[in-house]
C-alpha cells in the first residue's frame, strides 16, 4: 500500500544549541531563513539565551516564535540563573510564559541534588497546577567509568519508569543509553509530550547529536508513528554542527535535518 500523505500538527522547531559555536541570535536568522516554526531555547553559556528581554525582541524582530525553553540542567551550566534548581525551573516558567511558548524541558535531577531529587516528582506536579506550560522531562543516559555503568540522576536516567506526567524523548539519548526507542515510545504513549529529534550510533558513551538518519536510531519510523497517532507536540532539531567545516556545512546540516522531519511527518505507512 502506498505512503499516505498527511497535513502534521507538530511545528518543528531549532533547538539553539543546533548552531553552536554560532550564537543564539544566529539560530533565530537560520531558523527563519529555512523555514523553521519556532526556536527552542537553550539556555547555557550564551548571555542572550539567559536574557528574556533581547529573546523577545529577536523573535520579534525574526518573526520566530518560541516554542519552548529548555531549562539549565547540564553539568556546565550549573551556575546559570544561580544555583538552585527549583529557582531555575521558576525562572524558565516564566519565560516560557512570557514568550508564549508552551513546553519546558528538564533533566532529571543529579544524585548530589539530593533536596531536589527527593521532592521533584512533588515538585514538578505543584509547579503544573499553577501554570499551563509542560514541563517534560527527558531521557537520560548512564555513563561508562572503566566498564561500569554510572547512573548520575535521581531517581534515574529513564522517565518510563517513573510517574511524570509529560516526557521529552531524545534519539540520541537512546543511542547512548543503549534503548529501543521505539518500545520507549509505545510505553510513554501520550506522556510523549515533546521530541528531541536526532541521531546516534551507540558505539560509545558520547552523546552525539547527528542529523536524523546519519545513524541507527529510528528516527524515521517515530515521526510516522507520531503522525499516525494525531501527535500534536513539538519536534525539535537538536543536532551538533560544531565540526561543520563551515556555516555553509552547517546550513546545509540544518536543512537537511528540517526536510527529513517535514518528510517523514507527512507520510504515514
Amino acid at each position: 500500500m502506498a505512503d499516505v500523505i498527511r497535513v502534521p500538527n507538530a511545528k518543528i522547531a531549532l533547538s539553539t544549541a543546533s548552531v553552536y559555536p554560532e550564537r543564539t541570535p544566529d539560530a533565530f536568522e537560520l531558523a527563519a531563513r529555512l523555514g523553521y516554526d519556532g526556536v527552542e531555547i537553550m539556555v547555557g553559556a550564551d548571555p542572550v539565551s539567559q536574557d528574556i528581554d533581547v529573546i523577545e525582541r529577536l523573535s520579534d524582530h525574526y518573526e520566530i516564535p518560541v516554542l519552548a525553553i529548555h531549562a539549565p540542567c547540564l553539568l556546565v551550566t550549573q551556575r546559570v540563573w544561580g544555583r538552585d534548581p527549583w529557582a531555575k525551573l521558576v525562572k524558565a516558567q516564566k519565560a516560557a510564559e512570557r514568550l508564549g511558548a508552551s513546553t519546558v524541558v528538564v533533566h532529571p535531577p543529579f544524585r548530589w541534588q539530593r533536596d531536589y531529587a527527593r521532592d521533584f516528582e512533588t515538585g514538578l506536579a505543584r509547579m503544573r497546577d499553577e501554570t499551563a506550560v509542560t514541563f517534560a522531562v527527558e531521557n537520560m543516559f548512564p555513563l561508562r567509568a572503566r566498564g561500569n555503568d554510572v547512573v548520575p540522576y535521581s531517581p534515574g536516567w529513564d522517565p518510563v519508569d517513573f510517574d511524570f506526567p509529560q516526557v521529552t524523548l531524545d534519539l540520541s539519548h537512546t543511542a547512548v543509553s543503549g534503548s529501543d526507542a521505539m518500545e520507549m515510545a509505545t510505553k510513554l504513549g501520550d506522556r510523549l509530550a515533546h521530541l528531541h529529534l536526532a541521531d546516534g550510533l551507540g558505539v560509545t558513551n558520547k552523546d552525539e547529536h547527528l542529523v536524523p538518519g546519519r545513524g541507527n536510531q529510528p528516527c524515521a519510523a517515530i515521526l510516522q508513528r507520531l503522525a499516525g497517532n494525531g501527535y500534536s507536540g513539538l519536534v525539535v532539531l537538536e543536532i551538533n554542527t560544531r565540526k561543520a567545516a563551515g556555516r555553509t556545512e552547517r546550513i546545509d546540516d540544518l536543512a537537511e535535518a528540517l526536510a527529513f522531519a517535514r518528510l517523514y511527518l507527512a507520510t504515514s505507512p
